[in-house]
């Protein structure tokens, strides 16, 4: 394996998605590309619906960005990671086009739990299995699976 794309949101989980992600590139030799994916959702502050989409879009992908790389830091994977983005659409055809566009081996992204929309509409990790063209590592319950 030389690449793998982990897919990561703002959850408590994250850290040990790639926390396991880093373990499995340092055993292959592989190396990182993060990704977070971004969207405007309900939940911006009031001020942002007065503001330019562009420039709503471009704030979250900054942030995205600074809250991976700090992800990355403090887990202690950055030796293993090769970039670090966040792309803007829907989570899983944002993971899927990265991850054609990075030609990498794997997706590794975290399991959730099913809430009452997850159950109607489907899990962004069950989307990703399903439209995959490549392996899907989906990463339950990590803080069990890393020290």
């Amino acid at each position: 394996m030389r690449k793998l794309l982990v897919a990561l949101d703002g959850s408590a989980r994250a850290r040990g998605v790639l926390a396991a992600a880093a373990s499995l590139a340092s055993r292959t030799g592989a190396r990182l590309v993060l990704l977070r994916a971004t969207s405007i959702s309900g939940e911006l502050p009031l001020e942002a619906y007065a503001s330019d989409p562009d420039e709503v879009e471009r704030v979250l992908a900054e942030r995205a960005l600074v809250d991976l790389e700090e992800l990355a830091r403090s887990a202690n994977a950055m030796s293993v990671v090769e970039s670090i983005r966040a792309d803007a659409g829907p989570a899983w055809r944002v993971i899927e086009d990265v991850a054609r566009s990075e030609d990498v081996d794997m997706i590794v992204i975290g399991a959730h739990g099913y809430g009452a929309i997850e159950r109607l509409v489907g899990t962004v990790a069950a989307k990703v299995v399903d439209h995959a063209d490549r392996p899907v590592l989906v990463v339950r319950a990590p803080e069990r699976l890393v020290a």
